[in-house]
């Protein structure tokens, strides 16, 4: 029976999050119900110890980012500097592309460093003008943005500074530009596919007489009036420009030369300073862009203070869903059942450790609705296993690597994930109206990409 609730939840979870149902409601009680047809495992004891405790820890952790990303979205659309950019990127590619201008800023700033959490609010106002302008339909808009941020810049281009690149290191004594040719073919491939797609159905739409459409203002939208003076281009740039550069130098020059002894002190948590940079890095990098935004655009917002608050109020929503979805995951994953499936899956391809390796990360990312908490659970359990499998066999560490960052951006952007519930709360629409583009450009190309790079590496290419 606790196997059978496992999937009846997770089933439920993506059923009624896809009919629109809010997560924040879903999340626990579709885990109290597996908790409950497990047997035997405390139902108050779960909530309050494994589910609260892991949604307090990852708003703890990373609330500051969906704050300050939210503040900084809003202050770039309402100080106009989103519009002068989305102009830009127009005359750059023209109307026709604007769904590729959208994939490639995404891009840019992810594989920049940026998290997805902040890009995802940072570049809302900027594609949405460009959806507007160019009349592409709304809905896609999430896809174009879940492509450009959830695929080839957080699981297959090389050297990507993703936590998905990062998590494999240890296991296979690799490095961030593991299997760098068969990476960059993955990462093609998706871009090049899901782009295409998004075209497909644009023109579809558009066949049909379908534009952007009629829709409800959303917390991350412009108040700028339509005749505002807007900021020239490099100063509507500089901001985003000053999130990559901080956040990098931070990251790879500063940090690394500090000395924080004082974080192994229980009153600073008894960490250290490898664990903390990289959320020190994005929290001074979005703060100095915040203020060089306003300080630039200071007398083109209509209020400041209506600009700061809606920015910070946008921002409780997705974090709290996210959050919600961290603490299913960690109640799913404590249940006597989760090992049966652990192990199924792990055990479904002996002999040929890079493809039981793909397929145990993408199940158990799509099971907890995270690549980086699927990744974790399949390489805890067995990754010295996956190793030795694969020295054994002579398959490369490198192909190991990133099969497994590959396979950790499939499954995991099932309807129950936090990043895909993110993205609909910041754009203002649902599961119905956009879940369906999003599965093909983050689950099914991504997988196929996936297949793609282990049928490759198995014939030593």
């Amino acid at each position: 029976m606790g196997l059978v609730g496992i999937v009846l939840s997770l089933g439920l979870l993506m059923y009624l999050a896809y009919r629109g149902i809010n997560v924040l409601i879903l999340a626990p009680l579709l885990a109290t119900l597996a908790v409950l047809m497990s047997g035997g495992v405390p139902v108050l004891a779960t909530y309050t110890q494994v589910f609260m405790e892991s949604l307090g820890g990852y708003v703890i952790t990373y609330f500051p980012l969906f704050l300050l990303g939210a503040i900084f979205g809003k202050v770039m659309a309402d100080g106009g500097a989103a519009r002068t950019i989305a102009e830009r990127i127009v005359g750059w590619v023209g109307p026709g592309q604007a769904i590729l201008a959208v994939v490639l800023a995404c891009g840019v700033l992810t594989y920049g460093g940026v998290s997805l959490f902040v890009v995802a609010f940072a570049i809302y106002p900027i594609a949405n003008a460009l959806f507007k302008r160019a009349d592409v339909p709304k809905r896609l808009l999430p896809a174009a943005i879940a492509l450009g941020s959830f695929t080839f810049t957080m699981t297959a281009f090389p050297g990507t500074p993703a936590i998905q690149n990062a998590i494999p290191i240890p296991f296979f004594g690799t490095n961030v530009f593991a299997a760098p040719l068969l990476g960059t073919l993955a990462g093609l491939i998706m871009i090049g596919g899901g782009t295409l797609w998004l075209n497909r159905r644009r023109a579809a739409a558009q066949g049909r007489g379908e534009g952007y459409g009629q829709h409800a203002e959303s917390g991350a939208d412009s108040t700028l009036p339509a005749d505002a003076s807007l900021p020239s281009f490099p100063v509507a740039v500089a901001p985003v420009v000053t999130v990559i550069l901080v956040n990098a130098v931070l990251t790879y020059a500063i940090f690394p030369a500090m000395s924080a002894n004082y974080l192994s002190q229980e009153q600073y948590g008894g960490t250290d300073l490898d664990s903390v940079a990289g959320i020190w890095a994005i929290i001074i990098a979005l703060v100095l862009s915040i203020v060089l935004a306003l300080a630039l655009n200071w007398r083109r917002f209509a209020d400041v203070k209506e600009t700061v608050n809606t920015g910070t109020m946008g921002s409780l929503l997705p974090v709290f869903n996210t959050a919600s979805e961290v603490g299913y995951g960690a109640v799913i994953a404590s249940l006597p059942a989760f090992g049966l499936i652990r192990d199924a899956v792990l055990g479904l391809f002996p002999s040929n450790p890079v493809a039981s390796l793909a397929v145990a990360v993408n199940v158990l990312a799509g099971i907890t609705g995270s690549a980086s908490g699927g990744m974790s659970i399949a390489l805890d359990t067995l990754g010295e296993r996956f190793a030795e499998m694969g020295q054994a066999q002579d398959v490369s560490m490198g192909l190991m690597h990133r099969v497994t960052a590959l396979a950790s951006g499939g499954f995991d952007a099932l309807p129950h994930n936090g990043a895909v519930i993110t993205l609909l709360a910041i754009t203002g629409l649902t599961h119905k109206k956009s879940y369906g583009d999003i599965f093909v450009v983050a689950v099914a190309i991504p997988v196929l990409a996936t297949v793609t790079v282990i049928v490759l590496g198995s014939l030593g290419l």
